[in-house]
C-alpha cells in the first residue's frame, strides 16, 4: 500500500513539487506539468507526453534531453485536462509544431484532442499519436481500441529522437506511428494497487492466482491462472507476444527487437532479472537479435504487484532512433553535452481569465447556480465511496473520487467567481474548466463539456428561463455525444442524459415551468440510469470486462441521475 503521504488530496501536487526539486537540472514546473529546464533547438518539434499520475517514471521522469520536451500530469490514474495539456504545450513549444503522445484511454483521447484543436486554431501545428501496444485489451482486428502500457516508452523515445535530429512534424508523426505499430506488450498482476489514503487496494487477485492482461490504472485482468514460476511467466509472455508479429516483419527468425521487462511497482529488480534470464533465452532461440533491452520500472501503477513484457520490432531507422542518447531524470543512455538552461521568465504561460461584465439578472442566476453546485458537492461527498464501488466492478474504481475532485474544484471556482461579480455564463465556464482540470478522466471531460454547454447558452446578460435551460441541456447532449462518441445503449452517462434532456425539452415546450419540467426529466434520468444494469458496456475501460458489469448500473449514468435530482431540489426552493 501507499504508506507515505500527508493529505491524500494533495499527494500529486506534493509529489510533483518534490520531483522538480530533486531534478531541477532536467525539468521545471509549469501549470499542468513539467517541461525541460534546458534549451531546445529553435524551430524543432516539441514532443509532449502525459497521462494520469501514479505511473512514475512515466510521465514526468521521461522529460529531458533526447526525450520528451514536456509532460502533462493528471491526478492519480486520471487524464489531465485540456487546459493542462494546452498550458504545457504553450510552455514547451519550440516553433516547429507539437506532437502529443499518450496511452489510448478515453479521457486522454478527449482532453489531448481538445487541446490539439485549440492549438491549431491559434496557428500552432499539432499532431496526436495514441499508444496501443497492449495485446490483451483488444484483438488485432480492433488494434485502434487497444490501450497503451509500457510500450509508451518506445513511441515517446522514437518521436523525441526524431525531433532532436530535426525531423519535421510530419516526419516525427510518421516514425512515432511506425514505432507504435511495431510495439507489442502484455502484462500480469499478482495483486492490485492502493491509492494514498485508501483502506484497500482497487482490486485483489485471489490467493495463489495471477491476473493476465491487466492495465496500468488498476483494471483487473481478463483471466486468472495459478501463479507460475519465473521461467513459466517468461514463457507465457514471450509465447503470446510471438503469436502477433507486426506487419513489415517477415518472421521472428532474423528480426531485430528491443525488449522491455517492466515492473509495475512491487515486483523489484532482482525478480525481474530472474524472469529476463529466461526471456533472453527464448528470444535467442526464436532467432531474434535483441537490441539495447531495458529491465526495470518504466511504467508503474503505484504499488501494483505485476510485470509486463514489451517487444519493439526494429528497422534501420527505428533502431537508430532507439539507440540515440538520452538524459532525463528516470531514463538515460549514451552521452550528451549538457544544454544551456532556459530563461523561465520568457515561457509562454496563459494568464488567468478576466471576468466580463454581467447583467443584474445573470448575476442573480449565478448565485442560484452556485448554490446548486454546493448541493451537488455535498451529494458527491456523501456518495463517493458507493460510486467508486460501482465503478470497480468492471472498471478501475476511481469514478467516485474523480467526481469528488471535480465537483469540489468546480464549487470552489464558482465561489471565487461570485466574489468577482461573475454572471451565470462565466461562473459556469470557470466551474467547467475547474471540474475538467481537477477531475481528469473521461467523466471530468464530459462534465466540463456539459457545464460549458450551459455556460454558452445562458451567457452573462439574459435572465435564464426554462427555455434557456432546455436549450442548454439539448446542446450538452449533442456536445457530449459528439465529443465522447457514445450513443444510446453503450452503457454510459449518455443513457441517462438522453432521456433527461429530451424530457426537459418536451415538458418546457408543453408549457411546464422549470421546476416541474426538471422534476419529470430527473425522474426519466433516474429510471434510465437504473435500466443500464441490464446493459453491457460497448466503449471505455469497462468494455474488456463487460460481463462483470451486467446487473450493475453504470456509475456515470447513476451519478448524473443523482445530480439532476439534487439540482431539482434547489430549483424548487427558488421557485417557491
Amino acid at each position: 500500500m501507499t504508506r507515505l503521504y500527508n493529505d491524500p488530496v494533495k499527494f500529486v501536487d506534493e509529489a510533483t513539487e518534490g520531483f522538480v526539486a530533486a531534478h531541477a537540472q532536467h525539468v521545471c514546473q509549469v501549470p499542468g506539468g513539467v517541461i525541460r529546464s534546458t534549451r531546445s533547438e529553435p524551430g524543432t518539434v516539441a514532443v509532449v507526453i502525459g497521462g494520469g499520475s501514479g505511473h512514475y517514471p512515466a510521465f514526468a521522469g521521461l522529460v529531458g534531453q533526447g526525450l520528451a520536451h514536456g509532460a502533462v500530469m493528471g491526478n492519480l490514474f486520471a487524464s489531465p485536462s485540456a487546459q493542462q495539456v494546452y498550458n504545457v504545450c504553450k510552455a514547451a513549444n519550440n516553433g516547429g509544431g507539437i506532437l502529443l503522445s499518450f496511452g489510448n484511454y478515453a479521457g486522454d483521447v478527449l482532453h489531448f484532442g481538445q487541446a490539439r484543436e485549440r492549438l491549431i486554431r491559434e496557428g500552432i501545428p499539432c499532431e496526436v499519436v495514441e499508444v496501443t501496444d497492449d495485446i490483451s485489451s483488444a484483438s488485432h482486428a480492433e488494434l485502434p481500441k487497444r490501450r497503451g502500457i509500457a510500450g509508451d516508452l518506445t513511441v515517446f523515445k522514437t518521436a523525441a529522437a526524431a525531433a532532436e535530429e530535426g525531423y519535421s512534424l510530419e516526419e516525427v508523426t510518421r516514425v512515432s506511428r511506425a514505432a507504435n505499430l511495431r510495439t507489442r506488450s502484455m502484462g500480469v498482476a499478482f495483486d492490485g494497487c492502493t491509492l494514498p489514503g485508501a483502506d484497500d487496494a482497487l482490486f485483489h487477485v485471489p490467493e495463489g492466482k495471477m491476473a493476465v492482461g491487466l492495465g496500468i490504472h488498476g483494471e483487473p485482468g481478463i483471466s486468472e491462472q495459478a501463479v507460475p514460476s519465473a521461467d513459466e511467466l517468461a514463457e507465457l509472455l514471450v509465447s503470446h507476444l510471438l503469436e502477433e508479429i507486426p506487419d513489415g516483419v517477415a518472421s521472428a527468425n532474423g528480426a531485430r527487437a528491443s525488449v522491455l521487462l517492466n515492473g509495475l511497482g512491487s515486483i523489484k529488480y532482482e525478480e525481474l532479472f530472474v524472469v529476463y534470464r529466461r526471456v533472453s533465452q527464448l528470444l535467442e532461440k526464436a532467432g531474434i537479435d535483441t537490441i539495447e533491452p531495458e529491465v526495470g520500472e518504466l511504467v508503474t501503477s503505484l504499488d501494483m504487484a505485476g510485470a509486463s513484457l514489451t517487444l519493439f520490432w526494429l528497422d534501420d531507422e527505428l533502431e537508430r532512433l532507439w539507440r540515440a542518447p538520452v538524459n532525463s531524470p528516470a531514463y538515460r543512455k549514451g552521452s550528451l553535452k549538457p544544454a544551456a538552461p532556459i530563461d523561465a521568465s520568457k515561457l509562454d504561460i496563459p494568464d488567468e481569465e478576466a471576468i466580463p461584465p454581467a447583467s443584474e439578472a445573470s448575476a442573480e442566476a449565478a448565485h442560484c447556480i452556485n448554490e446548486a453546485l454546493g448541493a451537488v458537492r455535498k451529494l458527491i461527498d456523501d456518495n463517493a465511496e458507493e460510486l467508486g464501488r460501482l465503478d470497480a466492478i468492471a472498471g478501475d474504481g476511481d469514478h467516485g473520487i474523480g467526481m469528488q475532485r471535480g465537483v469540489v474544484a468546480a464549487s470552489e471556482a464558482a465561489n471565487q467567481a461570485l466574489t468577482r461579480n461573475a454572471g451565470a455564463g462565466t461562473l459556469l465556464h470557470l466551474a467547467a474548466e475547474a471540474w475538467a482540470d481537477r477531475a481528469g478522466g473521461t467523466s471530468g471531460a464530459i462534465w466540463g463539456v456539459m457545464l460549458n454547454a450551459l455556460s454558452s447558452t445562458l451567457g452573462d446578460h439574459d435572465k435564464p428561463t426554462a427555455d434557456h435551460y432546455a436549450q442548454a441541456l439539448t446542446k450538452a447532449r449533442s456536445d457530449v455525444m459528439n465529443f465522447g462518441k457514445a450513443k444510446a445503449g453503450d452503457k454510459t452517462l449518455v443513457d441517462a442524459l438522453l432521456p433527461f434532456s429530451a424530457t426537459l425539452e418536451q415538458q418546457v415546450k408543453d408549457g411546464d415551468n422549470l421546476a416541474s419540467a426538471w422534476g419529470k426529466a430527473a425522474a426519466a434520468a433516474t429510471e434510465a440510469a437504473e435500466a443500464t444494469a441490464d446493459m453491457i458496456p460497448q466503449i471505455g475501460r469497462a468494455r474488456p470486462l463487460a460481463e462483470k458489469s451486467r446487473g450493475t448500473p453504470d456509475p456515470g449514468a447513476k451519478s448524473l441521475a443523482m445530480i439532476v435530482n439534487t439540482v431539482h431540489d434547489v430549483i424548487k426552493r427558488h421557485q417557491g
